[in-house]
């Protein structure tokens, strides 16, 4: 093994030793503190703007030259206003109610003991992610403000960015908390990415976010326990008695604002009854913007300049401006379509009938269902959680965005005054 990857395997050691040192002492820091430190993680960022802002520049020119038209330059681009968007989510994160310590239920056995269950903090949480350096920020404040440490590995597209920022919030903590509690990886090598996601017991939990083959590799190779993330193959279906106005306004803003992220809309699936009179509508309105639009044979013989959808394209999660269409029988067709195709991400109905739109709720396997509403809102900031580690698309520990709660887990704690078990 070359010396200097041997070096960089050493300081991936000693910062999971270092971030592990962190975790015990920041769990029993006091809420205060907590709040201290991540104010001032946000004040520095604001402080430190220019230098953080070029070093994405860098990041963002060198991507740029060798993939010009990649849907992730906008997801890699910081500007002043996105810095400051993620200092003021830092300032909400550090406001709300501290998760350490509450009592999740508590009883009295027949025994006499008394039982309560607490949250506490995870650990160390390894974060590993793409394209976003706005992530190192949301998950840094989220780990401090739950009393957990946290190495963040960026791709390397954004590694000078994920330095800088790095840089920036550690020091803002030195002389709050442990400034060990935040770890960014700096070398960029995909070989550490393996190495991390092996680290059992060093690392308690590995979060990914990133494209679907990204993460399939994490929780397929990782034997540190995973929170599968981000995936977003999603639907919105309007159904026979939506108010079209209403659809197109939604079905706009979740395909157009921002078509890389991942609680876009990939999919239309539209109720037969409406269709000849509403998928030219849509289709007219998604061209104005410039989506490429495909669509099922149904959708072809409404409108001939669709683009046939292949059976691939219904599993595929668009990152651009394209749009696939699907003409479907019922409320119950297009809960199967989605179950089948979905990743359990985001999915929404148009809909007046209260009794379709509970059908679509209660069976649609999804972590979030909207009614009458864009999925553009499943995000942490927009749920009140200030920021987010990522969206669970999982049903183990957590599922959908999340926030400080979900980055703990429980313990029990029983008091007795002499019991043993006689059984």
């Amino acid at each position: 093994m070359p010396a200097a990857h041997t070096m960089f395997m050493d300081e991936l050691m000693l910062k999971a030793d270092l971030a592990r040192q962190a975790s015990y002492s920041l769990s029993q820091v006091s809420n205060p503190v907590r709040q201290r430190a991540i104010e001032s993680m946000a004040n520095a960022l604001m402080g430190h703007a220019k230098e953080i802002i070029d070093a994405n520049s860098s990041d963002v020119e060198e991507y740029k030259r060798k993939f010009p038209s990649s849907p992730l330059l906008d997801r890699l681009a910081l500007n002043e206003s996105r810095l400051r968007d993620a200092s003021e989510s830092l300032m909400k994160v550090s406001a709300l109610p501290d998760p350490i310590g509450e009592v999740v239920e508590g009883w009295k056995t027949d025994s006499g003991l008394q039982i309560k269950k607490v949250r506490v903090p995870l650990g160390v949480i390894g974060a590993i992610y793409e394209s976003r350096p706005n992530v190192t920020i949301d998950i840094a404040g989220l780990a401090v403000k739950s009393g957990n440490a946290v190495i963040l590995r960026g791709g390397s597209e954004a590694v000078r960015s994920n330095v800088a920022i790095g840089k920036v919030l550690q020091d803002s903590l030195n002389g709050i908390i442990d400034k060990n509690a935040v770890q960014v990886i700096e070398d960029p090598d995909r070989s550490i990415v393996d190495r991390m996601i092996r680290l059992r017991g060093a690392i308690d939990i590995i979060v990914p976010r990133g494209s679907s083959s990204f993460i399939n590799y994490i929780v397929g190779n990782s034997t540190v326990p995973v929170i599968e993330t981000g995936a977003g193959n999603n639907h919105i279906f309007v159904n026979s008695d939506a108010d079209l106005e209403m659809a197109t306004k939604i079905i706009v803003n979740a395909k157009v604002q921002r078509p890389a992220v991942c609680n876009a809309v990939r999919k239309v699936l539209i109720h037969k009854n409406i269709a000849e009179e509403y998928l030219p509508k849509i289709v007219g309105e998604m061209r104005k913007y410039g989506v490429r639009v495909k669509g099922d044979e149904f959708s072809i013989k409404i409108d001939p300049t669709i683009e046939p959808a292949s059976s691939e394209d219904w599993d595929t999660e668009y990152l651009d401006l394209t749009l696939a269409i699907k003409v479907v029988n019922s409320v119950q067709e297009a809960v199967g379509h989605i179950n089948a195709h979905g990743t359990k991400h985001s999915e929404a109905i148009i809909t007046s009938n209260i009794s379709d739109a509970e059908y679509f709720t209660n069976n649609v396997d999804a972590a979030c269902t909207y009614v009458n509403a864009s999925i553009r809102f499943t995000d942490g900031e927009q749920f009140g959680f200030g920021a987010e580690v990522g969206i669970s698309t999982q049903k183990l520990h957590a599922r959908g965005p999340m926030g400080i709660r979900e980055l703990t887990t429980t313990k029990y704690i029983i008091y007795g005054n002499g019991q043993v078990r006689e059984i």
